[in-house]
C-alpha cells in the first residue's frame, strides 16, 4: 500500500529531474505518490480512505448528452447497476474553439457534472487527454492543430505549447473536484492509446520525456491523485519501473490497458472468431506492472458503427449479455481489479463533434441506449455481476491460479481458473467452455476441495450444466456476514445482514439445476416455495434444486437464501442509503422492482424509494430499518403487507399509463429560405475570406497556387463553400477536382448557375477525384465555380508521427482544362467567424457553412415571416441545398421521462435510393445528419432540455439535393418510446438563445 510519512513525502514532491525541450529547462516530478493518502493502491486493488474497493466503472462523456440536468439520470442508472466510478474522457475542441479561447461554460461546464456526480454516489476517472481519441472530431483535438508545424503527441515545442492552456484549465477544474478536495475526482489518466507509432517521430517512440510533459501539466495544475494510463493494448508502456532511454520520468502510478476482443463487426452480431478469448491477461499483468493491481482503463462495452453500417441495434447483440458472461469473467478470472466498460452510456454526437467515421449516433450498443433507456438485457446481466463483487472482498486479495481443463471438473470440455485467498479461506472458480464459442450446453460434476475436505458436486444426484456461451463463478467456504458457504454452484448476486437475519440471494439459468452448502449447526427449512432437496450431510445444510421462475426460499437458522432464475434475478436492486463515513454506501435494503431503482433513502419513520416504472409490477422490500412503519413509492404511500418469517414487506407499484400526443410533423407551416444562394448570379461573395495564402503548414503538400484547406483559415467544421472566379477563353470543356471532407463526405459542383455534377459519397471513401464536363463557355466572360464539400469531421489521431488529424478537409487539387492553376481565385467561407465562431452558448463545433448557419436561421424564433411556403416532404426539383423551417409546441404528461426520435424515411426516385443527405435542427442544436443513399441511420433521439416538453420548439431540416432532379424527405415524423414515470426530476431547458441579426453575416 502506497503510504508515506510526512518526511518522505516532501522529499518524494522535491525529487525532479531537468530536461530541455525547445531550449526551455522542464522541472519534471518523479513520482505522485506522496502527495496525498486518501487514494492509495497496492498489488492488490484500489483503496480508498483505508477501504479495499474494486472499482467497476462505466464510460460516459457529458458532452455527447448536452442537458446537464440529465447527467444525474445517467449516473444513478449506473450507480443501480452496482458501480462505483464512471470514467470520462474531455473533448478539448469544443472548449478551445480558437488558440488561448478557453471556454467551459453553460453545457461545457465541468461542475454541473461533478456535482451530479457526488450526489449520485459515484467518483470519477479524468480522462483530459489532451488526445483522447473517442471516435470525436480530430480524436478530441481542436481544428486549429492542423495549422501546427510539429508533429501532434510529440514533444514538438510548438505542440507542447498549444496544449499548456487548454492543460491548465481543465487541470484546475479537475483538480478542484478531486476526493482531496471533498469532490468525486480519484484518478487522473493523461494521453490515451499512446502505444503505436509510425514513421520518424520527434523525439522518438514512446518518448518518455513527452509523457513526462504531460504529467507535469497535470500536477502543475494541481492534480494531486494518482496517474493511470491506458495502452491501447497490453504493451506495459509507462508501467512502473519501464525504462525508457534511460529514465523512468513518463512512467504513471498505476498501469492498466484496453481491450475489444471481438472487435467491431456489428454486420456480423452472431459471431464469434477462434482465438479472440484473452487469456493471457495475468500473466502478462505480473511481467509488465506486478507492483500495481491489474487495471483494464477500457474493455469492451459495445461497439462504434461506421457511415453504411447495419445500426448499433447489432451492435449490441454482439456484445450482449452472452458477450458479458464470458468475457468479463474472463476478466476477473485474470484478477482485474479496476475494470472500465467503454461505453456504458454513448449518447450522441451532435453539433459535428463526432470523427469522421461515424455518424450521428453514439449509442454503441451500450448497455444504457442513446435514449438513456435500460431495457437492454445486457444491463441487467451486468447489474448481476456488478452487485456479486460488491458484496466479496475476499476476491481482491485472491491470487490467480492456473486455467485448467478437467482437473476441477469431470469435463475435458470445461475450462476452469481458480482464485485462491491470501489471508481468506475463500476460493473462487470460474467455468466457461473449453472452446468458448460453443453455443451447445455442456454437463459436468465439480471436485473441490473445501474446510470440509474434498467434496464431489453436486452431492444430492443430477449433473451441473453450462449453457452455450455461458461462464459462471463457483464459490468455496464463502463468508456471508458471520456464515460461511460451503459451497454453491448457483451464482450469488447479493447478500446483506438486516439486524440478526443474513439475506442470501442466488439465481441459475434456465434449465440447470444447482447445489448449495451452508456450513451449520441448524436444520434447514423450505419456507416458501417447493422443489427443492434438503439433506443434511455432515455439518453442512445442503440444498439441491433446478432452476424455477417461482421463487423459493429456505432459512437455515439465521440465513435466509432467495433461490431464483436469473430473469426474475434481473428484477431485484440493491439500492444503498447514504453513508456519513467518506467512501461507497454499505447500508442497503434489497428491492425487487420494476424498470428502475434510483434511491432509497428515510425520513422520520418513512422509508423512500424513488425509481422508475414501465408496467404495473409487485414490489417486494427485504431488510427495511427496524425504525421504519411506512413505505412510499416516488413520494407515494404505499399499503404493504408484511411476511412474519422473512420480514419482507409486499406491495403492487401501479403504472399510470399516459396519454402522449405528438404533432404530425407533416401538417406543420413549413417555410422555405434558399441555403446555397451562392449560385445565383447576383450573389456578392466580397466579405469572404480570400483564400490566399501560398504555403501550409499542414503535412499534406500543396499543389495548388494557394491553400485550399479549410482550417488554413480557420474553418474546422461543417459544410464548406469555395468559389472560384475565371475569366472565360472559351476553350475549357472540364475541370478536375479532388476534394476531401472525411468518411461518407460529399460534393457538389456549380458553374455560376448551372449544375455540373455530384459527388453522393459512400461510406468507405475518404476523398475522391472527378472530372466534371463543362458547357459551352463564352470567351471573355466571367465565371464562378461554387464547390460544396461536406466536412463529417476530422480524422483521429491514434498512431503518433502519422499527423493523421492534419488530413485536410477542402480542395486538394483542381485542374480547369487548357488553363493554368492560378488563373482560377478563389474564395472560401464556412461557419461564421470561424475560430471566431459566434454562437457562444452551442460551441464551436455545431455550425458549418451554408447560409442558414451563417444567418443563425437554425435558432429559434429566426426572420421567416415573409419566407414563402415551402416543405422538406416536397423538396425541390432541381440540385441545391434548401432550407425549411418550423415551429410546434409540446405538452407532454410530467413526471414521465419519454423518449423522442425524428425519424427520416428513405427516398427511392424510379426505384433507385436518391442521392441526397439532410441536417436536422433542434432549437439551434443540429442533431442529426441524415445520408440517404449511405445511411444507417434515419432515426435522431434528441433528449428532453433540448426539446422543450412544455412549450414551443423550432425545428429545420437542410436538405442537399446531390441529383439534377432535386430531392424531398420521404417521410419525417416525430415518435414516442415507451413512456417511463420516474422520480427524476424534468431537466431545466439547455440554453437555447433566439435568433438576433447577426454583424457581417454574409
Amino acid at each position: 500500500m502506497k503510504l508515506f510519512p510526512s518526511l518522505v513525502v516532501f522529499a518524494l514532491a522535491a525529487q525532479a529531474a531537468a530536461f530541455s525541450i525547445g531550449g526551455q529547462k522542464m522541472i519534471v516530478e518523479r513520482d505522485s505518490d506522496g502527495l496525498q493518502n486518501i487514494v492509495t493502491y497496492d498489488e492488490h486493488s484500489l483503496i480508498v480512505y483505508g477501504e479495499r474497493v474494486f472499482v467497476f466503472s462505466g464510460e460516459f462523456h457529458p458532452y455527447r448528452l448536452p442537458v446537464p440536468d440529465l447527467w444525474l439520470d445517467v449516473f444513478q442508472k449506473v450507480k443501480a447497476l452496482g458501480f462505483n466510478v464512471v470514467s470520462f474522457y474531455v473533448h478539448w475542441a469544443l472548449l478551445e474553439g480558437a488558440p488561448g479561447d478557453y471556454s467551459a461554460e453553460g453545457i461545457f461546464a465541468w461542475e454541473p457534472f461533478f456535482d451530479a456526480a457526488t450526489e449520485a454516489g459515484i467518483y470519477l476517472i479524468a480522462r483530459p487527454g489532451p488526445y483522447i481519441n473517442a471516435e470525436s472530431s480530430g480524436g478530441g483535438f481542436p481544428g486549429w492543430l492542423q495549422r501546427i508545424k510539429g508533429q501532434l503527441r510529440t514533444r514538438a515545442p510548438d505542440y507542447l505549447a498549444a496544449t499548456d492552456n487548454y492543460a491548465a484549465n481543465i487541470g484546475a477544474a479537475i483538480a478542484k473536484a478531486q476526493i482531496t478536495n471533498g469532490g468525486p475526482v480519484i484518478l487522473l489518466q493523461p494521453e490515451n492509446e499512446y502505444t503505436g507509432s509510425s514513421g520518424v517521430v520527434t523525439g522518438g517512440f514512446p518518448d518518455a520525456i513527452y509523457m513526462a510533459y504531460v504529467k507535469k501539466q497535470f500536477r502543475d495544475a494541481g492534480v494531486v491523485v494518482p496517474f493511470i494510463n491506458n495502452d491501447a493494448s497490453a504493451s506495459g508502456l509507462f508501467a512502473p519501473g519501464y525504462v525508457v532511454n534511460g529514465t523512468t520520468e513518463g512512467d504513471m502510478n498505476v498501469y492498466g490497458h484496453d481491450s475489444y476482443p471481438l472487435g467491431f463487426d456489428c454486420a456480423h452480431p452472431y459471431a464469434w472468431p477462434s482465438g479472440d478469448l484473452p487469456t493471457y491477461f495475468h500473466a502478462t499483468h505480473e511481467e509488465q506492472s506486478p507492483s500495481t493491481f491489474y487495471s483494464l482503463n477500457e474493455f469492451q462495452g459495445g461497439s462504434f458503427d461506421p457511415w453504411g453500417g447495419l445500426g448499433f441495434d447489432q451492435c449490441s447483440v454482439l456484445l450482449n449479455m452472452e458477450f458479458e458472461r464470458v468475457f468479463y469473467k474472463n476478466d476477473f478470472a485474470a484478477g482485474v481489479a479496476l475494470l472500465n466498460i467503454y461505453m456504458i452510456y454513448g449518447g450522441t454526437n451532435w453539433g459535428n463533434l463526432g470523427h469522421a467515421g461515424g455518424y450521428t449516433s453514439y449509442d454503441y450498443g451500450s448497455s444504457i441506449t442513446e435514449n438513456r433507456e435500460v431495457n437492454r438485457e445486457k444491463y441487467s446481466e451486468l447489474k448481476l455481476e456488478a452487485n456479486f463483487l460488491k458484496v466479496s472482498p475476499a476476491y481482491l486479495t485472491a491470487a490467480v491460479g492456473s486455467t485448467v481443463n478437467g482437473t476441477f471438473t469431470d469435463s475435458p470440455l470445461i475450462t476452469t481458473t481458480q482464485l485462491y485467498g491470501n489471508g481468506s479461506a475463500t476460493k473462487f472458480y470460474l467455468v466457461r467452455h473449453a472452446d468458448y464459442q460453443l453455443l451447445t450446453p455442456a454437463t459436468y460434476n465439480l471436485n473441490l476441495n473445501t474446510s470440509q475436505g474434498a467434496v464431489l458436486i453436486p452431492q444430492l444426484g443430477g449433473t451441473l450444466t453450462l449453457s452455450g456461451r455461458d461462464s459462471k463463478w463457483h464459490v468455496t467456504d464463502y463468508d456471508v456476514g458471520g456464515t460461511t458457504l460451503l459451497y454453491s454452484t448457483a451464482e450469488l448476486f447479493t447478500w446483506k445482514i438486516f439486524g440478526s437475519k443474513q439475506v442470501l440471494i442466488v439465481y441459475g439459468g434456465p434449465g440447470e439445476l444447482h447445489e448449495l452448502s451452508v456450513i451449520t449447526n441448524s436444520t434447514a427449512t423450505l419456507i416458501e416455495g417447493s422443489g427443492i432437496t434438503i439433506k443434511t450431510v455432515g455439518k453442512t445444510a445442503v440444498l439441491n434444486w433446478e432452476v424455477s421462475a417461482t421463487r423459493r426460499v429456505v432459512q437455515v437458522g439465521n440465513l435466509f437464501v432467495y433461490v431464483l432464475d436469473r430473469n426474475t434475478a434481473y428484477n431485484y436492486w440493491v439500492p444503498d442509503f447514504d453513508r456519513t463515513d467518506e467512501w461507497g454506501a454499505l447500508t442497503s435494503v434489497i428491492v425487487q422492482a420494476g424498470y428502475l431503482i434510483r434511491k432509497v433513502y428515510t425520513n422520520g419513520s418513512a422509508l423512500h424509494i424513488d425509481g422508475d416504472l414501465n408496467s404495473t409490477v409487485p414490489i417486494k422490500v427485504l431488510g427495511a430499518p427496524v425504525s421504519v412503519r411506512s413505505l412510499h413509492f416516488n413520494g407515494a404511500s404505499l399499503p404493504f403487507t408484511t411476511n412474519n418469517v422473512t420480514g419482507e414487506w409486499t406491495s403492487t407499484l401501479k403504472y399510470p399509463t399516459p396519454n402522449v400526443s405528438l404533432p404530425d410533423l407533416s401538417d406543420l407551416d413549413w417555410k422555405y429560405v434558399d441555403d446555397l444562394p451562392e449560385i445565383q448570379q447576383s450573389y456578392d461573395d466580397s466579405l469572404w475570406t480570400n483564400a490566399n495564402q501560398t504555403s501550409s503548414n499542414n503535412p499534406t503538400t500543396l499543389v495548388t497556387p494557394t491553400s485550399l484547406y479549410g482550417s488554413d483559415y480557420g474553418y474546422n467544421v461543417g459544410v464548406l463553400i469555395f468559389r472560384g472566379h475565371f475569366v472565360a477563353t472559351g476553350n475549357e470543356s472540364s475541370i478536375y477536382l479532388s476534394t476531401q471532407g472525411g468518411s461518407a463526405f460529399g460534393s457538389s459542383v456549380w458553374l455560376n448557375s448551372t449544375y455540373i455534377g455530384s459527388w453522393p459519397g459512400i461510406d468507405a471513401s475518404l476523398a475522391h477525384n472527378d472530372t466534371y464536363t463543362l458547357p459551352n463557355l463564352i470567351a471573355g466572360k466571367s465565371y464562378v465555380f461554387t464547390v460544396v464539400i461536406d466536412n463529417n469531421g476530422l480524422d483521429e489521431n491514434w498512431t503518433v508521427g502519422t499527423d493523421s488529424m492534419k488530413a485536410p478537409r477542402g480542395i486538394l487539387d483542381y485542374s480547369l482544362s487548357r488553363r493554368s492553376k492560378s488563373e482560377i481565385t478563389w474564395k472560401l467561407t464556412g461557419n461564421l467567424g470561424g475560430e471566431k465562431y459566434v454562437d457562444r452558448v452551442r460551441g464551436p463545433l455545431n455550425e458549418g457553412g451554408l447560409y442558414a448557419e451563417r444567418q443563425g436561421f437554425t435558432q429559434p424564433y429566426p426572420p421567416n415571416s415573409n419566407w414563402p411556403a415551402g416543405s422538406p416532404l416536397d423538396g425541390i426539383q432541381k440540385a441545391g441545398v434548401a432550407f425549411y423551417q418550423t415551429s410546434f409546441k409540446l405538452d407532454l404528461p410530467r413526471d414521465y421521462d419519454i423518449p423522442l426520435t425524428f425519424n427520416f424515411g428513405n427516398t427511392t426516385t424510379n426505384g433507385t435510393v436518391a442521392d441526397y443527405r439532410a441536417q436536422l435542427w433542434v432549437n439551434g442544436y443540429q442533431f442529426g445528419k441524415y445520408t440517404n443513399n449511405i445511411g444507417p441511420q434515419t432515426s435522431f433521439p434528441v433528449p428532453q432540455g433540448i426539446l422543450d416538453y412544455y412549450g414551443t420548439n423550432w425545428l429545420a431540416v437542410e436538405l442537399w439535393a446531390q441529383q439534377a432532379t432535386g430531392a424531398y424527405l420521404e417521410s419525417l415524423t416525430l415518435e414516442a418510446g415507451t413512456p417511463i414515470w420516474t422520480s427524476l426530476d424534468a431537466p431545466n431547458l439547455s440554453s437555447s438563445p433566439s435568433y438576433s441579426e447577426r454583424v457581417g453575416a454574409y
